[in-house]
């Protein structure tokens, strides 16, 4: 498996094997926060095919709640594994790149939010990882349907963070 920063061609790749559905391409958007420097959004790779992604968010979660409790703090967001694949440590890959990354910028801290209820072997997997429940918050998102239908959402979810060790 190879983990790389996403590229201009990817993001059709992407759309193809991780189709995110809709009229407005989730891939192009976290592509295009990576061109404005607020943002890396990584894919991973097995045989020249993208089987998982996540965007490191480097200016942190959008939540206020979250925004309060942890400033300065980089958020791991969106991360997925094509179905098929999941269990096989995609996602281990993707979270361990991330913390690299943070940690060749001098961050001390990372987190990412997690639907505890929804979602319990994300849960577990990021507990595993060392990452520990800090603040409870509302995830609030938006997409565009098929038929051009803009759909707001709104998921409770508690926000995890872990220390970083010092590159030595």
């Amino acid at each position: 498996m190879l983990i790389t920063a996403c590229e201009p061609a990817h993001v059709a790749l992407l759309e193809e094997h991780l189709p995110s559905g809709g009229r407005s391409s989730f891939h192009a958007r976290r592509f295009t926060r990576q061109l404005a420097g607020t943002s890396t959004y990584l894919v991973a790779w097995v045989d020249d095919r993208p089987v998982g992604n996540a965007e490191l968010r480097w200016n942190g979660c959008a939540a206020a709640e979250v925004r309060r409790s942890l400033p300065d703090c980089p958020e791991i967001n969106g991360l997925d594994v094509a179905e098929p694949l999941r269990g096989r440590g995609i996602g281990t890959a993707l979270i361990r790149h991330a913390e690299r990354l943070a940690v060749r910028r001098g961050v001390r801290r990372i987190g990412l939010g997690v639907d505890e209820e929804g979602n319990p072997r994300a849960a577990a997997l990021y507990a595993r990882l060392g990452y520990r429940p800090v603040v409870r918050y509302i995830d609030r998102w938006s997409y565009v349907d098929d038929r051009g239908e803009v759909h707001d959402v709104e998921d409770p979810c508690v926000f995890l963070a872990k220390e970083l060790a010092a590159e030595g």
